[in-house]
């Protein structure tokens, strides 16, 4: 069984725990529609990209790697344990504008992201990927925001 609107579908990923439930409903609607998904994890260069050489960048982005590798991995599993066929891509750049580019590029029928639900002060200061994602990329997004669907492990 497979839908003819959603084939492609990308699960960007933080490795957060507010992304879990993210992961879970872009499984559950990949399992559902018969879709393929994208898990995408992007190492972002904002928290080095002013940092000087000597201060040690290369390890902080190892750091990051491995982060967004173990992120990718969770997602794989969630897949696994569904059925569903994940590929995953770690990519590097400013989370926000990789996120669409790729999205856009790859032709995806819909991108699902989760969000923490900041407000005020909060979101001005930190900013938001989810927010920006949504204003500026063509292909529907669907935000998930922490705790609004269970929180399972993929074994569970």
């Amino acid at each position: 069984m497979g839908s003819p609107i959603f084939r492609k579908i990308m699960i960007a990923t933080d490795g957060s725990e507010n992304t879990n439930a993210s992961v879970k409903a872009g499984i559950e609607i990949s399992r559902l529609s018969g879709a393929k998904v994208y898990a995408v994890y992007v190492v972002s260069t904002d928290y080095y990209s002013s940092m000087a050489v000597d201060f040690g960048w290369e390890t902080m982005y190892e750091v990051l790697k491995k982060e967004g590798e173990e992120a990718l991995a969770f997602v794989k599993a969630a897949g696994e344990v569904a059925g569903v066929r994940v590929e995953s891509l770690l990519l590097e750049g400013h989370p926000a504008p990789e996120l669409i580019d790729f999205a856009e590029r790859e032709k995806m029928d819909l991108v699902v992201m989760g969000t923490l639900g900041r407000t005020g002060l909060d979101r001005l200061l930190l900013g938001s990927v989810a927010g920006n994602v949504v204003r500026h990329c063509k292909v529907p997004v669907m935000v998930v925001r922490e705790g609004k669907i269970e929180k399972t492990k993929p074994d569970s």
